[in-house]
């Protein structure tokens, strides 16, 4: 489904990314890890269009290089930043309004599918969005992500500060994804819900992949995890 091959990515005249290679296939869950400053947030930013890249990046076949950001998401690819970006004035429904792909719903998912799977939502659904807690806000980012019926989803740190019952949630979310065909491109420094919900790991260093393989495999090789991972 996602083909990467030799992506290069700059930020001014800093090199950033040095020749990624990977693929995330459908229904398929991928983790990306890496210690900070890896480039792991940046290789999702090129995939989505927002960093300067030279090299491939494929989608369903299409070349997705050189395109806008906006285009990009019509081609069905979803991303949630780690910045948890929401409409802080709107209510929790109006933001989950906002992320509809079409006018009136007609995806797959529905308001009722995002009240179910995180019902403090529900609970929260007529609040404005910037008075609720860093997790809320996690997950409103994630639903109104996926209100846009995307056919992969890439998120980058989503538990990252917060509280474990809030990180069980998430990672039950991205189970709930798997089950209903969605791809998802994990960016996560957590190895333990890495190696618990995903398909296929990589490991980046240094804006390289170092390491690709099961989490059994990345299991197995202690030397990759204290080198290239907060362990």
């Amino acid at each position: 489904m996602l083909q990467l091959n030799q992506l290069h990515a700059f930020y001014g005249k800093s090199h950033i990314l040095h020749g990624v290679t990977l693929q995330v296939q459908p229904g398929e869950i991928v983790s990306l890890l890496g210690r900070n400053g890896s480039g792991r947030s940046t290789t999702v930013k090129a995939i989505m269009g927002l960093v300067n890249g030279q090299g491939s990046v494929r989608f369903k076949g299409q070349e997705l290089l050189g395109r806008p950001a906006f285009d990009i998401a019509h081609q069905g690819i979803g991303y949630v930043p780690e910045n948890r970006d929401i409409f802080p004035r709107l209510t929790v429904h109006q933001n989950l309004l906002l992320g509809q792909k079409r006018r009136g719903g007609g995806g797959r998912w529905s308001f009722d599918d995002m009240y179910r799977l995180f019902p403090r939502l529900k609970e929260r659904q007529h609040t404005e969005a910037g008075v609720l807690s860093g997790g809320e806000q996690q997950m409103l980012t994630l639903c109104r992500t996926l209100m846009g019926d995307p056919d992969l989803i890439m998120i980058d740190e989503p538990t990252e500060g917060l509280a474990p019952k809030i990180v069980e949630l998430v990672a039950a979310y991205l189970k709930e994804l798997e089950r209903r065909g969605v791809s998802v491109l994990l960016v996560e420094q957590k190895l333990t819900i890495a190696l618990e919900i995903s398909q296929r790991c990589y490991v980046m260093g240094h804006g390289r992949i170092v390491f690709e393989g099961t989490p059994a495999e990345l299991r197995g090789h202690a030397s990759v995890r204290k080198e290239w991972l907060e362990v």
